[in-house]
């Protein structure tokens, strides 16, 4: 999917990944993850009302991402990257302090406003950097090792969220979560910046290089918008990137009631969430790889990921959640190559902000899909409704071989 330029010399790339990958990894190990749903399912929420607070959630990222992408193109985006944590710190701590439905929906305010901070820069960040020494091509790779350790990080805090919740309940599950975002935010004030009119600098001669001079606010958020409209080319990686990252992500907030409604025990519903976030893990280390794939294998891996998922959901058991995390790995692996591709095809200083568009799709579609979850799930229960949100992954492997067909007539006449 993604034209590999010629392999340039990848200089000092871990004073880049180190800082990197340490983000990524804190930034997730949070041990609220397998169990904030089943807390607020023990507040004597509804599903309905769990719902609300992840269409809360992803409208605060759809009104914030694309103004903070702009933002991220004219300050320098890792003072950003360190705000973010430190907002869902604030909401965790929420959550502690005053369990209940506004305490939970004002922290999920404050963790989605620290998503869009975050989303847009980081990826904006990456690949200029790579750029800077010389290594775009490294793009994929790179990202896809840090999507492969938020879900190892998540993982991670799953596992320990056992013997924690017993030995300290919610409040050190809290504490635990809240520490490890204090340590995330330190970590991206560690990561380089080169961009002209940031002080970052690595090298010996002071010389900065990377987008040129960033824009003013209007003129970032105009010409980012303008070229994320304009250009067929970023328009179609757009698209893609909507389409891949949406649905997996908002189905696996409802993993843990699906093990619940299979009859899994509450306490053993984390490791149900840790098998399934290991096949997500592999696939962020796969994206490397599935990157150099042509677009005709690159669609029929997307198009397997839609029955692994319906079929794991409908089984309910060790299999079905292998199968699951399978069919939720390949979309993981899909959405770093999407990104890889809609890096690719921008150009100009606005980098962050036509990243920011992505998101903000993303967001808007996984917003009205929680919606239509609530709806779905009270005629047909969590598995059928995983079974039906899977479809569109079908429905995008089709259209993708269907624009390859037209893109190859095109040329042949």
């Amino acid at each position: 999917m993604t034209t590999l330029p010629p392999r340039a010399p990848h200089t000092h790339a871990s004073r880049l990944t180190w800082p990197l990958y340490a983000y990524a990894a804190l930034g997730e190990f949070v041990l609220l993850y397998p169990l904030y749903a089943v807390l607020f399912d023990q507040s004597g929420l509804s599903v309905t009302r769990i719902s609300s607070l992840f269409v809360l959630w992803s409208l605060t990222s759809v009104a914030v991402s694309v103004p903070a992408g702009a933002w991220a193109d004219v300050v320098p985006r890792r003072h950003l990257l360190a705000a973010a944590p430190l907002l869902a710190a604030a909401g965790f701590s929420l959550w502690l302090l005053w369990p209940g439905y506004w305490a939970f929906a004002s922290g999920f305010v404050l963790w989605g406003a620290g998503g869009a901070l975050a989303s847009g820069a980081l990826e904006a960040l990456v690949y200029t950097e790579l750029g800077h020494r010389g290594a775009t091509d490294r793009y994929a790779q790179v990202m896809g090792v840090a999507r492969a350790l938020d879900v190892a990080a998540v993982g991670a805090a799953t596992l320990l969220a056992i013997p924690v919740m017993a030995h300290g309940g919610y409040t050190a599950i809290g504490a635990g979560s809240i520490a490890a975002c204090v340590l995330c935010a330190l970590a991206a004030l560690a990561l380089p910046e080169h961009r002209a009119g940031t002080a970052a600098t690595d090298h010996a001669d002071g010389s900065e290089t990377g987008e040129g001079q960033p824009p003013g606010y209007r003129t970032a958020l105009r010409e980012g918008l303008s070229q994320a409209r304009s250009s067929r080319r970023v328009r179609g990686a757009v698209m893609l990137v909507v389409v891949v990252s949406s649905f997996w992500t908002m189905l696996e907030e409802y993993v843990p009631l699906l093990a619940v409604e299979a009859g899994v025990p509450t306490d053993t519903v984390p490791v149900v969430v840790l098998v399934v976030w290991v096949c997500i893990t592999i696939g962020g280390l796969l994206a490397g790889p599935v990157s150099r794939l042509p677009v005709g294998a690159f669609a029929l891996l997307l198009g397997l990921a839609a029955p692994a998922i319906a079929v794991g959901a409908l089984l309910a058991g060790p299999p079905g959640w292998v199968l699951l995390g399978t069919g939720f790995g390949a979309c993981q692996a899909a959405g770093v190559v999407a990104d890889a591709r809609l890096q690719d095809r921008i150009t100009g200083s606005s980098r962050a902000t036509v990243t920011s568009v992505a998101g903000l799709g993303a967001d808007a579609l996984t917003t009205a899909s929680y919606l239509l979850y609530a709806g779905v799930f009270t005629l047909t229960g969590h598995s059928a409704a995983f079974a039906l949100f899977a479809a569109p992954y079908l429905v995008a492997s089709l259209f993708l071989v269907r624009s390859r067909s037209g893109r190859a007539s095109a040329g042949a006449r």
